[in-house]
């Protein structure tokens, strides 16, 4: 969801070659119900979660959120180890079923530097 991520231009693929799903923190959970329809009825093979340096997700908790919209949305989904939520959300989606696991991987972009290493 960062502006500062330009997902085509740091992955090096063209319009048309992906469908990108963003969202804030880069939460497989958020992303299930369109990574299932990307693949399941689209066709998509590889699923990438990405994830960036400086997040603001990992600045806050669900507590520092107004009452009103924890009890709208309930967990935020924040979190403060980048590596440890990119190898949880592979982990996820590899176990539930419901996307292809085998072509699940997880990366994570570095916004000063531009550079995308893989974690899983």
């Amino acid at each position: 969801m960062d502006a500062r991520l330009h997902p085509s231009a740091a992955l090096g693929i063209t319009l048309g070659d992906a469908h990108i799903i963003r969202n804030a923190g880069g939460s497989a959970r958020e992303a299930l119900r369109s990574l299932v329809i990307s693949q399941q009825l689209l066709g998509t093979e590889d699923v990438l979660v990405v994830k960036h340096t400086d997040c603001g997700m990992t600045t806050f908790t669900n507590e520092d959120l107004p009452e009103e919209a924890r009890k709208a949305v309930g967990d935020f989904l924040t979190f403060r180890d980048l590596t440890k939520t990119v190898e949880d959300d592979v982990a996820f989606l590899k176990e539930g079923g419901l996307v292809k696991g085998e072509g699940v991987s997880g990366w994570i972009y570095d916004v000063k530097s531009g550079k995308v290493e893989r974690v899983v």
